[in-house]
């Protein structure tokens, strides 16, 4: 009899690294660096004082593996909120089946397309997943996306299940697209700014190499995609994620032809009320500036946005609830842009947009104020076990932290560089970045820590420091993708509700490619002459 292997629940998984990290704090001695501040680009950062590391004292966890939870708790607090935030928020969207009403829609505008010659030579869904995945690639390698996908997972995996694909695939179109852009990191100001910043190297230079490097990894990660999609659209029994995708299936499965199109008078009072709220906002704040890299846009966007909400509110609402409802999310959509490249929001900002989104929606619906409230309760116990995996998850950083033996890994990695040559020296540069990824992938923190070691250490070598930062961006970016320490990587799974050991199955070849393509873009960096190097 065959035996059938059972993949652990997420919490096990990550509850058995906590205990490996443990075990660690016994084997590894215990170190320190000096820290100070310093101002880089306006903002105080602790740094590392090179030279200065010491051992301490070890500290051996053991009971702390339980309290590791409660710290790890604390640590990740604002992104288990903004998970049940959003779980809650979309859950009251759910309920009025606008989303199964725009991708019903959407479907049929894709097959409509078909119909000219040039689309149908691509395959319109082909047009799609591209499109939608240099997007967001875009958006990490110009602002650094990485939390906001989050909220995006929850629109995309049904997509991507409507379109004959798998969870895994929507993933793919904003997480993994968002990822590939973070490593390639054009202007990507928490990456890139703050590690020239370090360096003392000028801000955003050598942005042409970069910007080759960018379309490189996003071709290859377009590619990978594209292709496994069509492997599960000709055959969906082969993906890893058939079977627990039927949640997905199921939820989709609204009976759209049964659907009734109403627009209530509540949705008309909301959006005259949302209108004058966004009028209110846009005077407060008439002109957004924009910016990107060293450069500034200024736009009257936020009045041009309330005028144009207005507008499609009407248009919207003569249609029937649904598409307001849609018309609702696509605005919500635009304003987390908007906030995080104008304004820089960042996940407090953004919970509370989705919050707001929520109550809109189920007061347009009609609903009262006890029936909205009871939808969001049931959406975050529906999403509450991806919180509590993200909490966990935290717990792992706590142990290492705690036994004070990250720092000993830091200072044993950077001493592999003594004596190396150029090209080997950056080749382990990028092993070292890439290896701290996966217990640090705050990639401003980790600029922080690793910079200030590594920048001298290219002095040494005749590294120049731009190199570099090239090492360290792709470092960032690539093993971001399976570092179980990432609360954002946890979040995005439990979302989709895709368990950590099939998406390290699925997304491993791609990794393991994109780390190599990695490497020999570093090349050219030691031996051939680059603009801002």
């Amino acid at each position: 009899m065959k035996l059938k292997f059972a993949i652990p629940h997420n919490l096990v998984i990550v509850f058995s690294i906590v205990i490996i990290s443990a075990v660690l704090t016994w084997i590894i001695p215990g170190g320190k660096f000096d820290r100070h501040q310093v101002s880089v680009n306006g903002v105080e950062r602790s740094v590392i004082v090179n030279g200065s590391f010491h051992y301490v004292e070890n500290q051996p966890q053991t009971w702390q593996i339980f309290s590791a939870f409660y710290k790890g708790f604390i640590n990740m607090s604002h992104i288990i909120v903004f998970i049940l935030m959003i779980g809650g928020a979309f859950w009251i969207m759910n309920d009025t089946k606008a989303i199964d009403v725009g991708i019903f829609s959407f479907l049929g505008f894709t097959r409509r397309m078909e119909r000219y010659r040039i689309v149908k030579f691509f395959g319109v869904n082909n047009i799609i997943i591209s499109l939608i995945m240099i997007l967001f690639s875009l958006f990490g390698a110009l602002f650094g996306m990485s939390e906001e996908t989050i909220a995006f997972a929850v629109i995309f995996v049904p997509l991507a299940i409507s379109m004959g694909y798998d969870s895994l695939v929507g993933i793919a179109l904003c997480y993994f697209a968002a990822h590939i852009g973070f490593a390639g990191a054009i202007l990507n100001p928490f990456t890139v700014g703050i590690a020239q910043g370090l360096a003392s190297v000028p801000l955003f230079t050598g942005i042409e190499y970069r910007s080759l490097c960018w379309i490189i990894i996003t071709f290859t990660g377009i590619a990978f995609v594209l292709w496994y999609a069509a492997r599960i659209k000709k055959n969906p029994l082969k993906s890893p994620m058939y079977e627990a995708d039927e949640y997905w299936r199921q939820k989709g499965n609204s009976h759209i032809e049964e659907i009734k199109y109403y627009t209530p008078r509540s949705a008309w009072i909301v959006a005259f009320l949302t209108g004058i709220v966004l009028i209110i906002f846009a005077v407060k704040h008439p002109i957004t500036e924009f910016t990107f890299g060293l450069s500034k846009i200024s736009s009257p966007l936020l009045p041009i946005l309330a005028g144009l909400f207005f507008l499609s509110s009407f248009i919207t609402l003569r249609k029937s609830l649904h598409f307001f409802v849609l018309n609702i999310l696509a605005f919500t959509m635009i304003y987390l842009v908007v906030g995080v490249l104008g304004y820089q929001w960042y996940i407090m900002e953004i919970a509370a947009l989705f919050l707001a989104m929520g109550l809109v929606t189920g007061f347009a619906s009609g609903k009262k104020a006890g029936d909205t409230t009871k939808l969001f309760v049931e959406g975050v116990k529906d999403i509450v076990s991806a919180s509590l995996v993200v909490g966990f998850a935290g717990g792992i950083i706590a142990i290492l932290t705690d036994g004070q033996i990250i720092d000993t890994v830091l200072n044993s990695l950077s001493g592999a560089l003594h004596g190396a040559s150029q090209m080997s020296a950056i080749f382990i540069m990028y092993g070292f970045q890439s290896l701290i990824n996966l217990i640090i992938t705050s990639g401003s923190a980790k600029a922080a820590l690793t910079i200030p070691i590594m920048a001298e250490f290219s002095d040494i070598v005749g590294l120049t420091r731009q190199a570099t930062i090239m090492a360290f961006q792709f470092g960032a970016g690539f093993t971001d993708m399976i570092a179980p320490t990432s609360g954002v990587l946890i979040g995005v799974l439990g979302m989709a509700r895709i368990p950590y050991a099939k998406w390290l199955k699925w997304v491993m070849p791609i990794l393991l490619i994109l780390v190599l393509l990695g490497l020999l873009l570093l090349i050219p960096t030691v031996t051939m002459k680059l603009n801002g190097f």
